[in-house]
């Protein structure tokens, strides 16, 4: 599909300025953060505590929310709905992102982070270090008790679940590699200029098989038994992440088109909304690092061991599914996308899941928390190479606007 699904990919995609220097305002904006949850750490918990809960989960934070929202809407606007249906009929694109996200990506996650964290790293986190989680949902044990690798024992007077501690990390790896995104890649495809109406196309397909498996496989990664689906979490994310900017932009572009005409809404109306979302995108940067900044600088080297199986996951995952789209003869416009939809993660389910399950000081939600600090910095890694290489796909791409 070579017709501009989204309008504005040449100039109104330029964000000049903001897109040259990227790399140094998203590094500027994590110092930023960290800056401001060091020296208003009050500040910092204030916006951090404006969410809505499910159980004792914080799935949507309302400032980022906020944020998402900025960063949705103008790509939304630019979608030319119609097309969306004839983006749904080409098969090789969403078939590749399903057996990416759910055939793939949940077992290099597991093999990735057993190897670093049960292996490579176990040593420097402590061999003997253990965490305290909750009792397995459904279960009452008596203290003393085992339970997988676990042990039952009084922690401040509560049953809980004594575990290797490297475990409790590696259970928050899972959690995100069977997460598959469902919102920010709308951003990464768009700021990578790929076929905005294949990445909606994506979500739409991933949200539902979310909800069929995420449960059962991740059961059985986590050894388990049969996860719990965060029927909650999941739907309320994917309204408010998702739906709601889709449904503003498509208002926005009916009404605007109908009162002001199509060359307006083309040449002038979307002029107005292109840097929207780099700006939202950074402001997202600085309110995630100030949230966590504590986090990082009470547990540095712990992030870090965290952060390398991560990292390596992602890339790999980028780079099998930008592979396999050149095998399968896909454009770029569908290739990037396709390809970065099963890097990234969901990474409000997997903390909504992991504190459900473990609870909310555990290492399963510290490694969940690691996740959303490397995904922007990470992601936006892999937009600049998708950038840089058009030219690998079939057809021009998107080349004759990247000249510059």
């Amino acid at each position: 599909m070579k017709g501009m699904v989204a309008e504005g990919r040449g100039e109104a995609r330029g964000l000049g300025f903001f897109e040259r220097y990227l790399t140094v305002w998203v590094v500027l904006c994590i110092v930023a953060g960290i800056f401001l949850g060091k020296v208003a750490p009050g500040m910092a918990r204030w916006l951090d505590g404006f969410a809505i809960n499910v159980g004792e989960a914080p799935v949507v934070s309302i400032p980022i929310a906020v944020c998402l929202f900025f960063m949705m809407y103008p790509i939304m606007v630019k979608i030319d709905f119609a097309e969306v249906l004839k983006a749904g009929r080409n098969a090789k694109p969403v078939g590749l992102t399903l057996f990416i996200n759910w055939m793939v990506k949940p077992f290099t996650m597991y093999a990735i982070s057993l190897f670093f964290l049960g292996f490579l790293f176990r040593g420097l986190i402590g061999p003997e270090a253990v965490d305290y989680v909750k009792m397995p949902l459904g279960q009452n044990l008596a203290v003393g008790a085992e339970y997988g690798v676990g042990k039952v024992v009084l922690a401040g007077g509560i049953k809980m679940l004594e575990v290797p501690l490297w475990r409790s990390y590696l259970a928050g790896c899972i959690l995100l590699g069977i997460a598959p995104c469902t919102a920010m890649v709308l951003v990464w495809g768009y700021l990578a200029r790929g076929n905005d109406g294949h990445t909606l196309v994506m979500v739409a397909m991933n949200s539902l098989a979310m909800l069929f498996l995420y449960g059962p496989l991740g059961g059985f990664l986590l050894g388990v038994g049969r996860l719990p689906v965060p029927w909650q979490a999941l739907l309320l994310s994917i309204g408010i992440y998702v739906a709601l900017p889709l449904l503003a932009g498509y208002a926005t572009r009916v009404l605007v088109i109908r009162v002001k005409g199509e060359d307006w809404f083309k040449e002038r109306f979307l002029h107005i909304l292109t840097p929207i979302t780099v700006t939202a995108l950074l402001a997202t940067l600085v309110l995630l690092f100030s949230f966590k900044g504590d986090v990082i600088l009470s547990n540095p080297l712990t992030i870090l061991w965290i952060a390398i199986p991560l990292f390596i996951q992602t890339n790999l995952i980028f780079w099998l599914g930008y592979g396999l789209a050149r095998l399968l003869g896909l454009s770029y416009e569908d290739a990037a996308p396709s390809a970065m939809i099963g890097a990234s993660n969901h990474f409000e389910v997997a903390i909504a899941t992991a504190t459900m399950l473990f609870g909310l000081s555990s290492g399963a939600a510290l490694a969940t928390v690691v996740g959303v600090l490397i995904e922007v910095p990470v992601m936006l890694m892999l937009v600049k190479i998708c950038l840089r290489t058009p030219e690998w796909f079939r057809g021009s791409g998107p080349g004759n606007t990247l000249a510059s």
